[in-house]
């Protein structure tokens, strides 16, 4: 019995998904509480991811996507990014070049310090509905 694996444009599919999910993730991170205006239930979703990406950029951890996406684009037979929208305009995004532990310590402080402000916006909004 053979297994049949699957065709190679597939695996370069899989992989430029992976890097939206990465993408969605990182704007979740970063812009997500503002989803805790209008549902509540989404800020303990959305301070788990900010929790995670703070992490990540803190200690330089690589976010598991990262290596699931290399063996992606390997599996299909690529030894690199392509010259396609997702490898022209959103991989510089997320893996910029020269990127160093300072700028990821400056990144998780920037996730920090913007989460703050919309939570503080959220709570402060909070108090001046129930005090009136």
């Amino acid at each position: 019995m053979s297994t049949a694996q699957p065709p190679y444009h597939l695996y370069h599919w899989l992989a430029d998904l992976v890097v939206l999910l990465h993408v969605a993730f990182v704007v979740f991170a970063v812009f997500g509480g503002l989803l805790a205006v209008r549902w509540r239930r989404a800020m303990w979703i959305h301070l788990t991811a900010v929790a995670w990406a703070v992490i990540v950029e803190f200690f330089g951890w690589i976010c598991p996507l990262t290596p699931l996406e290399n063996w992606l684009r390997w599996s299909a037979g690529e030894a690199g990014y392509r010259s396609d929208f997702i490898a022209h305009y959103v991989l510089p995004v997320l893996y910029p070049e020269g990127l160093t532990r300072e700028m990821q310590i400056a990144l998780g402080l920037l996730v920090i310090a913007v989460n703050l402000a919309i939570y503080g916006w959220i709570f402060r909004s909070n108090r001046r509905i129930k005090d009136c």
